[in-house]
């Protein structure tokens, strides 16, 4: 990897860690302080921008900038968008409910772990070892965690989608095409059931070969 490359992936993984490192301080101090009815409010705009410049993931994946399979990040990276913006941003009746603070807390714990080892790793050539075994291993409670709360939030939303129609299309129209808005989010809670194990799966290998390499070294 070139020089530019490898400057511009320190500078993106540190400032991304910023905007998580902002989200899960404002998130833990909101719920012990106001409680979880308050944590949406207060994490909502540093929340919005870390996660949309997370499709900054995809773009890297397919131009081969970092070797990380498309396949694994575009499920990841979307499903999590969606629910920033498709549920919590669209929905105002499902911010208040505490799984959006295990949600933010769950998501905002991942990915200050994941942007510092990267972020250390791009700088330095490698990361302390105990950032290593933290990148590897706590997804282990925090993915579930974090997965429960998506589902839980979109299945939440559900009345609120059918109520309110929003985002649907109906016919007639110039185009000829409908769109339903709360089946399409039935089908990506559908998704979510194979979605799920394989991303488990994944990290699950990816944990095997960085913790056994790191063993062997």
């Amino acid at each position: 990897m070139g020089f530019l490359s490898r400057t511009y992936l320190t500078i993106y993984n540190w400032t991304v860690f910023i905007g998580w490192a902002q989200v899960l301080y404002l998130a833990v101090k909101t719920l012990i302080e106001s409680g979880h009815e308050h944590v949406y409010d207060a994490v909502e705009k540093p929340l919005q921008l870390a996660q949309s410049a997370a499709f900054l993931e995809i773009l890297h994946g397919l131009t081969g900038l970092v070797r990380s399979p498309i396949t694994a990040t575009l499920p990841q990276i979307g499903s999590r968008l969606y629910v920033t913006w498709g549920i919590l941003y669209s929905f105002p009746e499902v911010r208040t409910h505490i799984l959006v603070s295990s949600l933010v807390i769950s998501w905002g714990i991942t990915e200050v772990i994941r942007y510092s080892f990267f972020g250390t790793k791009e700088a330095f050539g490698s990361a302390p070892s105990f950032l290593l075994w933290l990148r590897y291993s706590a997804f282990l409670l925090l993915y579930p965690t974090g997965i429960s709360s998506e589902v839980g939030l979109i299945y939440i939303a559900l009345p609120y989608m059918k109520v309110s129609e929003k985002y649907c299309i109906r016919m007639p129209n110039k185009w000829n095409s409908s769109f339903d808005y709360f089946s399409a989010a039935i089908a990506i809670l559908g998704l979510y059931i194979p979605g799920s194990p394989f991303l488990y799966s994944y990290m699950l290998g990816q944990r095997k070969k960085a913790l056994s390499k790191t063993k062997r070294e």
